[in-house]
């Protein structure tokens, strides 16, 4: 073979790696509203005391068992920094520390860990309050708190300095009250700069190697939170977001969009038809997560808050807005607050958790 024929033979390989080559993916986070845009703008978290979180157990500690149950109240820490100081003091493995959702770190929440200490003297773990912290109740259980253990979430947020159209804030909490709202996932999921999305993005490409179990599942957490957002955009744009399709999954009460996975599609017909038009374009992206473990799952696409009130706290011509409700486990209340008005936030150094869940 000449040189000449060794590069001819050569040439049409890299331009097949060339074709091949994978395109980036454009992220915009920039999500329809269900309801009405209301220009309005408030401050959030001005201080943790603006941004409260409850957790509501689904169970409480029975007295007897190898566990011990916390209610710990936090101000300003991450759940995975106080659960780390909880298995320093008790002399066990962060990974014998449970609890059933994270909290945000810039806000004062009440929320359950618990400890597997199957023997010995158990210890006192007030000796561990202080500003960060501090231990409400400690009780023995029979098992461990795991990931969703929990009913729910109930949330008093302030937001100061409130400027814009009072009426049409109350038309849209009002609204809420009584219709629900899309159920997106919120930003803290998807990372400074949608940068979740990116990593896991080049993750399932392998691109890059995740060997870190836990950034490996907050990365495909996010990219497969994101194809959810995306179907609930096009139903929010469409206008058919709080209603039933046909092709629903049987017996659902709530409209559902997929959270992406292996599997058969768990919806058909018209449902079915608009789910496969807005992510053909993610093909690549749905067959990674295909290939990553996760199973097809749904996830409503409507979030109907209890217990919901507001109050106004005049300032002025910038008053404060005092919102409370209850969410249930896996529902943001940023997703909440963006149908009412846009929130800023302190500049923080440090990335935040993801929202109480």
């Amino acid at each position: 073979m000449t040189e000449h024929e060794s590069a001819a033979s050569a040439a049409p390989v890299a331009d097949d790696r060339a074709a091949a080559a994978p395109q980036p993916v454009h992220v915009d986070l920039d999500w329809p509203r269900g309801w009405p845009f209301t220009g309005a703008t408030g401050v959030l978290k001005s201080i943790p005391e603006d941004f409260v979180v409850d957790e509501l157990p689904l169970a409480l500690p029975n007295g007897q068992g190898e566990h011990v149950w916390l209610h710990i109240e936090k101000r300003n820490a991450n759940t995975a920094w106080v659960a780390a100081r909880l298995a320093e003091f008790a002399g066990v493995r962060e990974m014998d520390v449970g609890y059933a959702g994270l909290k945000d770190r810039r806000a004062v929440t009440t929320q359950w860990f618990s400890l597997y200490l199957p023997k010995g003297e158990t210890p006192d773990f007030r000796q561990l309050d202080n500003e960060e912290f501090r231990i409400l109740r400690q009780q023995r259980h029979e098992r461990k708190l795991r990931r969703g253990d929990l009913a729910g979430n109930r949330f008093v947020l302030r937001l100061r300095n409130v400027a814009g159209d009072r009426a049409a804030i109350e038309q849209n909490l009002q609204a809420i009250a009584r219709n629900g709202f899309p159920n997106y996932f919120g930003d803290q999921r998807f990372g400074h700069y949608a940068g979740n999305i990116h990593s896991g993005i080049a993750m399932l490409r392998r691109e890059i190697r995740v060997r870190n179990p836990t950034r490996k599942g907050l990365f495909l957490s996010a990219v497969r939170s994101w194809v959810f957002n995306q179907v609930l955009a096009e139903r929010v744009r469409e206008g058919n977001w709080f209603s039933l399709m046909v092709g629903e999954v049987a017996e659902t009460q709530v409209p559902t969009g997929p959270l992406w996975g292996r599997g058969r599609p768990l919806v058909s017909e018209q449902q079915l038809e608009l789910e496969q038009r807005v992510l053909e374009p993610l093909a690549e992206v749905c067959n990674g997560l295909e290939h990553s473990g996760l199973g097809q799952e749904r996830r409503d696409l409507v979030v109907r808050p209890a217990a919901m009130q507001w109050q106004w706290h005049d300032g002025g011509e910038h008053p404060d807005l005092v919102l409370e409700f209850i969410l249930g486990p896996g529902f943001y209340a940023t997703a909440l607050l963006r149908e009412v008005m846009a929130v800023t936030e302190p500049d923080l150094s440090e990335p935040q958790e993801q929202e109480a869940e």
